[in-house]
């Protein structure tokens, strides 16, 4: 099992591994689906069946505080990145 984050390379790494792929053929192969995943969330939700949704949602410009000092700064309007897992993922964790 990998502990901390996977890179791209070691992705396809892991599928030039288990699927006997070349490792160039891996690396365009994981290029290709994370561009596919990228321009889907863009144009809206992104499903991604049995492990979760990928959503942009508007945040407002709101006043954020240092805590240290207490200063209090604006944080400006943003569009975020958000992850819902599935029921099926969330039951592999129970």
């Amino acid at each position: 099992m990998l502990k901390g984050n996977i890179t791209k390379l070691v992705l396809s790494k892991i599928l030039s591994d288990k699927l006997g792929f070349s490792e160039l053929y891996s690396k365009k192969l994981t290029d290709d689906l994370i561009k596919i995943i990228i321009n889907n969330i863009i144009t809206g939700n992104f499903n991604l069946k049995n492990v979760g949704t990928f959503k942009i949602i508007n945040k407002k410009r709101r006043i954020g505080r240092n805590p240290k000092t207490k200063e209090e700064f604006i944080i400006t309007a943003r569009k975020s990145l958000i992850f819902a897992p599935s029921k099926n993922l969330i039951k592999y964790f129970h």
